[in-house]
């Protein structure tokens, strides 16, 4: 996790963006980070790509794996109420990060999982 948070930092160097947007994205890379740590790779250690691209006001990040097939857009939304009645933990990670970033796309390609999610930086925001 600590390389992934460096990487961001350093993708959004110079950028002017509230920290509230920051939070947001670094949420939801850890999130997509973890989930693909624990289930992609539930028996042995796997790779993780991840990259960043900016068009035009938005700012992209594009995650590969080659572990388990999942698509996360398949995946139901969690049921609050039923996680505080029960107690149970965990299950927020894919919804948190549909809900924090502006787009959320996955496709499998030839042994690959590919996650792409993106951001809509403020107007004000100065690219790179």
């Amino acid at each position: 996790m600590d390389r992934v948070r460096a990487f961001l930092r350093d993708s959004l160097r110079g950028i002017d963006l509230a920290e509230e947007d920051y939070f947001k994205i670094e949420l939801s890379l850890h999130e997509i980070t973890v989930n693909i740590i624990l289930y992609a790779y539930p028996e042995e250690k796997g790779d993780l790509v991840l990259r960043t691209w900016f068009e035009g006001r938005k700012v992209y990040f594009e995650f590969r794996d080659t572990g388990i097939s999942f698509d996360p857009r398949q995946a139901m939304p969690p049921d609050i109420q039923e996680k505080i009645r029960t107690g149970k933990r965990g299950g927020f990670g894919i919804y948190l990060s549909k809900t924090l970033m502006d787009g959320f796309e996955y496709k499998r390609e030839p042994g690959q999982n590919v996650l792409v999610v993106f951001k809509t930086l403020p107007a004000a925001a100065d690219s790179v």
